[in-house]
């Protein structure tokens, strides 16, 4: 039997999102756009002297996983560096698509 996809956890995360609001004059920004759903996620950052993420804005128009995996990084984005963002990323991708073990954990 197969767990539903949206499970309470994922619609509490999709209602939760932090620092949901854009920075006004970000250091970067990003946005990704999904071709499958047409889902959209820009991020907004400003680093402090070390290379951490000291703030973090989100403007997230997506679908409930979309918002629920945006409220997770969002929750726990502030105080990482750049290269521990991109370990993440790079784990969960080679996760998704088969070719790794389970990634690191990530809180939530």
């Amino acid at each position: 039997m197969t767990a539903p996809l949206y499970n309470t956890e994922i619609l509490r995360l999709a209602a939760t999102i932090p620092h949901h609001q854009r920075l006004p004059n970000p250091m970067a920004s990003v946005e990704k756009r999904s071709p499958v759903c047409g889902s959209r996620v820009t991020v907004d950052v400003d680093l402090d002297v070390s290379g951490r993420v000291a703030a973090l804005g989100m403007q997230v128009r997506a679908c409930a996983l979309g918002q629920a995996s945006a409220s997770l990084m969002g929750a726990h984005a502030i105080g990482r560096t750049a290269a521990e963002l991109h370990a993440a990323r790079a784990a969960l991708t080679r996760w998704l698509a088969g070719e790794g073990d389970t990634p690191p954990a990530w809180p939530g």
